[in-house]
């Protein structure tokens, strides 16, 4: 494809894929015959993204915000700041049929390029956004450890969103005796939780562009200031990520489904998943590919 960095994929109306890529563009994938168009370049770094019946696409993009691309080719920004700062790290994002959005926000205190120095310190200063139809924005949940996927229920009792540095998936219950409150759909996981999308199976697919690292495992009790001297390391003696193609499927209420991994030989650091009647469709933070796979059936 070209590009590099498909961090996040998602399947249009039309049955091609979407990603953004690197460099600000945000392509349009047959993944039938592999044809590629772009669609439209944002100026800044796409990351999650989500699309509508229409056509519409919106966009998390790390220095823009949130954005939407209509179907006319029109690019606007939804919300590029909040009290007068800006959006820092826009990450991923869903709507709902009534046009509401949830959208999530990672760090406000590092970079795309620096998001290990985020995993290290834990800063908790990941954000889950709600923006109601009327363009008003409030904060659901903040103190995140790394904010990242946002998957709604289909019957839109709750929203889940990924914390990456904390190994689990937040709940936000919109409706019923705990709405307005939160708790976990699953934690302890055994990698590190990015994009995550809701399968045409039911299931929140999750992805885990790594195994977690015993040395941060191990650092996570000490100060924030002790984990910081890691990050200050030169960058051959901190923590690398081990390659994995790796994706988890789980129910609403926390059962894993689905536990798929293999060795990363080709591809990996899988940061995008979308599934589609048993296909999944992978996308990668530093690969310039797609990967494509079925979910193994029962025997």
């Amino acid at each position: 494809m070209p590009g590099v960095g498909p961090e996040d994929v998602v399947l249009g109306p039309d049955g091609r894929l979407v990603a953004g890529v690197a460099d600000g563009s945000v392509l349009s994938i047959d993944p039938s015959s592999g044809d590629v168009r772009e669609l439209v370049n944002t100026g800044g770094r796409p990351l999650g993204l989500h699309a509508d019946p229409d056509g519409t696409i919106l966009i998390c993009d790390f220095e823009r915000g949130l954005l939407q691309l209509n179907p006319d080719g029109t690019l606007e920004v939804l919300v590029g700041e909040l009290d007068g700062e800006p959006i820092p790290f826009a990450s991923n994002v869903v709507r709902d049929v009534d046009g509401t959005i949830y959208f999530s926000s990672s760090s406000s205190r590092y970079s795309l390029a620096e998001y290990m120095g985020d995993l290290l310190e834990h800063s908790r200063t990941g954000r889950l956004f709600r923006r109601d139809p009327s363009g008003t924005v409030e904060t659901l949940l903040d103190g995140l450890v790394f904010a990242n996927g946002v998957v709604l229920a289909p019957d839109r009792s709750c929203v889940v969103v990924a914390e990456t540095g904390g190994y689990r998936v937040a709940r936000y219950w919109l409706s019923g005796p705990k709405a307005g409150t939160h708790d976990y759909l699953i934690e302890n996981l055994p990698g590190f939780p990015d994009n995550m999308s809701l399968g045409s199976d039911g299931l929140v697919w999750i992805t885990l562009p790594t195994s977690r690292n015993p040395l941060l495992d191990r650092l996570l009790p000490l100060p924030g200031i002790l984990r910081r001297v890691v990050w200050a390391l030169p960058e051959w003696m901190r923590p690398k990520p081990a390659r994995t193609v790796w994706v988890m499927g789980v129910d609403f209420a926390g059962n894993v489904v689905h536990d798929l991994q293999t060795e990363g030989t080709n591809f990996a650091m899988v940061t995008g998943v979308v599934e589609q009647d048993g296909v999944l469709y992978l996308g990668s933070l530093v690969e310039p590919a797609v990967g494509v796979t079925r979910v193994p059936q029962p025997s």
